[in-house]
């Protein structure tokens, strides 16, 4: 069989290809579902129309976005009984109950009151609706804590035993879900989560202020992502620098790709920029920050940090994927938090709504958070192999005994599916975009005699068409 049609590598690519398109969505509606949350509280306590048009606008998009996370996400799971069966019959007794919990404690929950959120306009009252909105955004916050344990214990597998049939079974389930990398992990996705919505959030508002139109509205947008990169964007170099050092403990091997550091040494470098050569073991034209990589993974200037020989060639992740895929979420984290600087001094004087090159550069900064996302998934997942449980299970003794030329028509198909579904539903959130917040009308809202803030109405259409 030609090396194109290797089964293990085929899985791995259309595995990687569904995952990728997958976790852009999540990335995304966890964090407008809680900035949904903290616009429908600011409109119901201070009764300005401005929060209200906002929240209108984009909790369509959260809607849509919402589906198409669903969908992807129900394509993925298959591939574990398709393409990784003998991963799904050895580890399923530890990973099949914690995706069971996800469905129930947080997909029940956010499917209910997702229609409540999006339909319940004059049909609930004012503070009921918020508590819909505020229970679909911890939803998916539960959500996202059960995936990151399943894919946590992968990384740091504990609490369990291999049964003389070759099976994997609990046996503690606080140390399998509490796992150690877990808390690093789901901080450090989380608040991912909210720097990506925060720059998207910002990247339309500050649109809308450089085509002069919807100001009002592009001042909040703008103004409350620019809270999240002044404050949010420092404490995820904080939550990753504390992830990395509990990678550095649990899983050295990944840790030495990441710095590209085929020797193990005392006083490492930084390398900011170097090519490594995995067939000759070394690196070509490195340039680096002496005994930087020392003291960042140590906090001592000689340090000592293993290299990537200190493990055999076949237990070493490919090492160039791992190397420039962190050094390109380190690099938006960084540009990030420049964001946030500029942000903090432009207002201090009184320029933050009105100038325009950082109008232009919030624009171009808009996809940043997905880039992000996407690197650090490269790296987490890529630098743990060659082990899909770590050092436990290797990837190539995980696959569906099945040929390569099936799962390149099915990868084949997902790609095509995938660009017409998908590019469908992006299609119409630029349309949402590009039409912008509606102007809300005077009127009562609320049956307890209360005059409450303006009417926030369905997603349905002045000739009774939905909108979704």
């Amino acid at each position: 069989m030609p090396e194109f049609f290797d089964t293990v590598i085929l899985a791995r690519i259309q595995f990687a290809f569904t995952i990728s398109f997958h976790i852009i969505f999540p990335a995304f509606t966890i964090g407008l579902a809680s900035w949904l949350a903290v616009l429908e509280w600011r409109w119901l306590a201070t009764g300005k129309p401005v929060y209200a048009e906002v929240y209108r606008m984009w909790v369509k998009i959260f809607a849509v976005t919402f589906g198409m996370g669903v969908v992807s996400g129900v394509v993925m799971s298959f591939q574990f009984g398709t393409n990784w069966s003998a991963f799904s019959d050895r580890a399923g007794n530890v990973l099949g109950p914690l995706l069971g919990y996800e469905v129930l404690t947080a997909f029940f929950l956010e499917a209910s009151f997702l229609g409540v959120m999006l339909f319940g306009w004059k049909r609930v009252s004012p503070r009921m609706h918020f508590a819909s909105t505020v229970i679909v955004a911890v939803g998916t916050l539960i959500s996202a804590f059960w995936i990151l344990s399943a894919n946590s214990w992968m990384q740091t597998p504990q609490g369990f035993e291999a049964g003389s049939d070759g099976l994997l079974y609990p046996t503690s389930w606080l140390q399998v879900i509490f796992n150690p990398s877990f808390p690093y992990r789901f901080v450090h996705m989380v608040t991912a989560a909210y720097l990506t919505t925060a720059f998207v959030v910002g990247g339309v508002g500050a649109f809308y202020l450089w085509r002069g139109r919807h100001r009002d509205q592009a001042r909040v947008m703008l103004g409350m992502a620019m809270i999240m990169a002044i404050f949010v964007a420092p404490l995820q170099l904080v939550a990753g620098d504390l992830h990395g050092l509990n990678t550095l403990e649990h899983q050295p091997a990944k840790v030495a790709a990441i710095e590209g550091l085929w020797e193990t040494q005392r006083g490492a470098p930084l390398l900011l920029f170097a090519w490594p050569d995995q067939a000759q073991e070394v690196n070509r034209s490195a340039i680096g920050i002496p005994r930087m990589s020392s003291f960042i993974l140590t906090h001592d200037l000689d340090g000592e940090v293993k290299g990537l020989k200190e493990w055999p060639a076949d237990d070493r992740p490919p090492v160039a994927w791992v190397f420039w895929s962190f050094r390109l979420m380190v690099g938006v984290g960084v540009l990030m938090i420049f964001t946030g600087a500029a942000a903090l001094l432009l207002f201090l004087r009184g320029r933050l709504f009105e100038t325009k090159w950082f109008q232009l550069w919030c624009m171009a900064m808009t996809p940043a958070g997905f880039l992000a996302v996407l690197a650090g998934w490269f790296v987490t997942e890529i630098g743990r192999q060659p082990y899909i449980i770590h050092g436990v299970m290797r990837t190539a003794e995980a696959v569906s005994p099945v040929s390569g030329p099936p799962i390149v028509m099915s990868l084949a198909a997902f790609v095509i599916t995938y660009g017409l579904v998908f590019g469908a539903g992006s299609y119409y959130i630029v349309r949402l975009i590009g039409k912008g917040p509606p102007v809300e009308e005077e009127e009562a809202y609320g049956s307890h005699g209360v005059h409450e803030p303006p009417l926030m109405t369905s997603l349905v259409s002045e000739k009774g068409g939905s909108h979704v």
